[in-house]
């Protein structure tokens, strides 16, 4: 009867959290210190390597095999420009500022994704994470705003090298698996088995807790104390009417719904603004993967690319300063590094780490600036050089993260957060 009990309430409570159930989830979430202050992030995983010379560090001087057929624009703020297929961000360029002089060295995509998402550099190609991603070290540290949420959200599926290695399963990230731009979308892991009626789950419940109950008095070593707490409230946020309104994006107007745009990243953007205001501390948005544009780079960015993106972060942004939550949620968006300056025989650029730029909009920064240089040919910085440490501590800076903490791996080796950088002074307020 014990086991009937418990497989009814992994069926009930399970989450798509790396094998993790979510009373483990919770559990991990009693376990974080207490918070000092709510702030959250979205990050904007842009998967593939975005082209930096097309989107925010254009060089129109460039030979033509470098500066390519985009032109640059002006934006709100006096004397900043960026590429022509981002004209709803240029017109809030005042609220949001770009790092253009980020660097590193390595130019596969798993060795730059690791990179740029855990801030430590790995020798080898991986497809996994060797270190705890930044959604991860939040949730570990700072855990939910609201604990009736998870406090680590990948959309709308789980995004590579999102996960927690040696921190444990229980800070990997839950995700829907789903999309919100579908009609029929739908977070499984929040809803009732459809044979499960909420009388039924009622009585479920009482049978869980005299089982329980019974299996204490018999518990010498006390391994069971406090188990039934974690499986109750578990049930309580599976049928939570906060986490599934949290999570409905069809509660949204369809004006401001066409206004993200009406796609995957657009609805994920959306959703993740819900998120984030409902009690999550950490989104990650998965920019879908075709950002590595080694043929027909600037068909694929104009044609669907840059339009989504640019509609999709810009709705975001002023979403969040509407609803006066542009001090407490940071916006940063990246990805594993840039594109090659010269256009290869394709009409493509290649993998690039030498320099890319990072976007960073709220979390108390200082907006509207574009900050570091490259050359002429936006190879490498010429000013203002800064890492990948340096991009992530920013983000910890805001998300009141730090990110000196030392955590121990399986090995019992001690690792900082971050194993160098220091926020990047020009954003700090």
């Amino acid at each position: 009867m014990t086991t009937t009990t418990r497989r009814t309430f992994l069926q009930v409570g399970g989450l798509a959290v790396g094998g993790l159930t979510l009373p483990g989830l919770l559990r991990a979430r009693a376990q974080a210190p207490a918070r000092s202050h709510k702030r959250s992030v979205i990050l904007v995983w842009l998967a593939g390597g975005p082209s930096h010379i097309d989107m925010y560090d254009l060089k129109p001087n460039a030979p033509a095999e470098v500066r390519g057929e985009f032109r640059p624009i002006p934006t709100n703020v006096t004397g900043i420009q960026i590429g022509e297929h981002l004209p709803r961000q240029a017109a809030i360029m005042d609220k949001f500022s770009v790092v253009r002089s980020v660097t590193h060295t390595q130019a596969g995509h798993g060795m730059g994704s690791q990179w740029m998402q855990t801030g430590y550099p790995v020798t080898i190609e991986v497809n996994d994470n060797i270190h705890p991603s930044t959604g991860s070290v939040v949730a570990r540290l700072k855990g939910p705003n609201d604990p009736g949420l998870p406090a680590y959200v990948n959309l709308p599926r789980q995004v590579s090298f999102g996960k927690a290695a040696y921190l444990g399963a229980a800070y990997n990230p839950f995700s829907p698996d789903a999309s919100p731009n579908d009609a029929a979308f739908q977070v499984r892991n929040l809803r009732l088995p459809g044979r499960i009626d909420a009388s039924r789950l009622d009585r479920r419940r009482q049978l869980l807790q005299d089982l329980d109950t019974a299996r204490r008095d018999i518990d010498l070593r006390g391994d069971l104390d406090g188990l039934d707490t974690f499986y109750r409230d578990a049930l309580d946020m599976v049928t939570s009417p906060k986490a599934q309104r949290a999570f409905d994006v069809t509660r949204e107007a369809p004006r401001l719904r066409d206004k993200y745009g009406r796609n995957d990243l657009g609805q994920s953007c959306l959703l993740a603004r819900r998120l984030v205001e409902a009690g999550v501390t950490f989104v990650t948005v998965q920019a879908g993967g075709g950002w590595d544009t080694h043929g027909n780079n600037f068909t694929e960015l104009k044609r669907r690319l840059l339009p989504q993106y640019d509609a999709g972060v810009a709705a975001l942004i002023e979403d969040l300063y509407d609803r006066g939550l542009s001090d407490e949620v940071l916006v940063m968006s990246l990805g594993e590094f840039g594109r090659t300056p010269k256009i290869n025989k394709d009409a493509g650029r290649d993998h690039w780490p030498g320099a890319m730029s990072v976007l960073y909009a709220g979390g108390g920064l200082k907006m509207g600036q574009a900050i570091g240089t490259t050359n002429a040919l936006a190879e490498y910085p010429t000013s203002k050089p800064f890492t990948p440490g340096c991009a992530l501590a920013t983000m910890y800076h805001a998300v009141g993260v730090d990110h000196r903490h030392v955590f121990y791996d399986d090995a019992q080796r001690p690792l900082n957060v971050l194993p160098e950088g220091e926020p990047i002074r020009d954003l700090l307020s």
